[in-house]
């Protein structure tokens, strides 16, 4: 099948399901022909046995059953219906008496509950056991009794082996004849459907793969000239809705592609910025160091103490970034997941608020908390959420000014709690409103070194969106309020 092209596939196809569909159809129609065939003989032969014992005398004077004297019987019966083959059969199905000639019995004893089915009036056809085969047949019966006492069944088989033979022959001669009329009918039809299938299907197929086979060769060019194509209006066949699925596909993929080289400048623009960042308080801490080291004799214990002390406050700086780069690494490439537990938001908003009591006291800050009566437990990372909390209020406090407002409220909105933090500082500026949750930029020439931000909101965006949740900037008169949700 590999080596056939879409046409021969689908011919081929075709012409094997024309062929399954005739055997069934085959088989279906023997096999109801047989059983109709079947439930009529059954209904107007249904009553021989029941005759025949009403003509003829099947027990002797004692109740007992003469084989001598059923085989006439049985031989003079037959010869007028040469279709039928007689039998007395005991209450538990032995074979008491029959007319078959010798070795052509098979079987002693029969089933009698399909006899009790019959008796019943069950629909037909009903099948018994046949004494010359090991399979089931139609069959004729009727109780023999004397004085009220069941003595055994007259049973007759009414498809005998004459007439198997004969409805065998017959049987044989319809099948051939039936396959070679579907054979003719499979090969005239396939033949048409090869030519529909040609016509309809792999003519338009073939185009439309002329069209996508310079992919191959330059691809993104190839692909942009895809992108460019208009689709079809309306499309309401296959063909057409797959041309306009590759021109859609091209279209993303486009899109995409310029996503690709857009992140890959925000890239270069981070690593600059990262390297800008690093060099700053690397190269005071490097100078301030080769002081110490060129100047250690002629220093003063307190420039001593003045030099050490600016070095490891740039060593902490540039440490605090290196964490801060390695975390957002991990954030963006799935190296941390939630550790999802309950917990109640409102205690977590006041035992980081504690934590930033003395620096918030120190700065002359007024710090409020609005948790409103009992909310609901959230399911979320305790350890992200208090990390989430802590950058926003450090934030707040840094750029608030002494005897300025800080205020943290929490409330609960649909399925989900929202959680405000509002400083009155000099809030942000409205050139950085739009890059404020983005990778910070060297070289965006409108924001300075100092107020373009670092790298704290990227993370606390990253977090949040791991869980599901979200932050935005909210409109303020004065200062900055920031608000992110999570879901419950």
């Amino acid at each position: 099948m590999r080596r056939f092209n879409l046409s021969q596939r689908l011919t081929v196809l075709f012409i094997l399901l024309l062929m399954l569909c005739a055997t069934v159809a085959c088989a279906v129609q023997l096999y109801s022909s047989m059983q109709y065939g079947n439930a009529m003989v059954q209904r107007l032969s249904g009553g021989l046995a029941q005759q025949i014992v009403q003509r003829e005398p099947i027990l002797d004077a004692q109740g007992s059953v003469d084989r001598r004297v059923l085989k006439p019987l049985f031989d003079r019966l037959m010869t007028f219906n040469p279709s039928v083959e007689l039998y007395v059969i005991s209450p538990d199905g032995d074979l008491l008496a029959d007319a078959a000639p010798p070795g052509h019995i098979q079987r002693q004893k029969i089933d009698i509950a399909p006899l009790q089915t019959f008796l019943n009036g069950a629909a037909m056809p009903v099948f018994g056991d046949d004494p010359r085969s090991q399979g089931q047949k139609v069959f004729s019966v009727t109780p023999l009794r004397q004085d009220g006492e069941l003595k055994g069944y007259l049973y007759i088989i009414l498809q005998g082996e004459e007439s198997n033979a004969l409805a065998e022959m017959a049987w044989h001669k319809a099948l051939w004849s039936t396959a070679l009329w579907s054979l003719l009918l499979v090969a005239l039809f396939g033949l048409l459907a090869g030519l529909l299938v040609w016509y309809w299907v792999t003519r338009p197929v073939k185009r439309l793969t002329l069209e996508v086979a310079g992919l191959e060769q330059d691809s993104m060019t190839a692909i942009k000239q895809l992108a460019a194509q208009p689709p079809e209006p309306a499309a309401n066949d296959e063909v057409a809705i797959l041309r306009n699925t590759f021109i859609e596909l091209a279209r993303k993929i486009t899109t995409q592609w310029d996503l690709l080289a857009d992140s890959d400048r925000q890239r270069r623009e981070f690593i600059a910025n990262i390297s800008h960042d690093l060099r700053t308080p690397l190269t005071s801490l490097l100078g301030y160091l080769e002081t110490l080291s060129l100047k250690s004799a002629t220093l003063t214990p307190q420039e001593h103490q003045q030099y050490l002390t600016t070095a490891l406050r740039q060593g902490q700086k540039v440490r605090h970034l290196s964490q801060q780069l390695f975390e957002l690494a991990r954030l963006e490439h799935g190296g941390i997941k939630p550790q999802r537990e309950r917990f109640a938001m409102g205690e977590l908003i006041s035992d980081v608020a504690q934590k930033f009591e003395l620096a918030a006291r120190t700065r002359e800050l007024n710090l409020h908390i609005d948790v409103p009566g009992p909310l609901p437990l959230l399911n979320a990372d305790v350890s992200m959420i208090e990390r989430v909390v802590t950058n926003l209020l450090d934030n707040a406090i840094r750029h608030t000014p002494p005897g300025g407002e800080i205020r943290m409220a929490v409330w609960q909105e649909n399925e989900q709690l929202q959680v405000e933090v509002a400083d009155s500082g000099a809030g942000i500026d409205a050139a950085l409103r739009c890059g404020l949750f983005q990778r910070p930029s060297a070289l965006n020439p409108q924001a300075s070194r100092e107020n373009r931000g670092g790298l704290g909101l990227l993370i606390v965006k990253r977090m949040l969106e791991l869980h599901g949740g979200g932050i935005r900037l909210m409109d303020s008169v004065s200062g900055a309020r920031f608000r992110f949700f999570v879901p419950l």
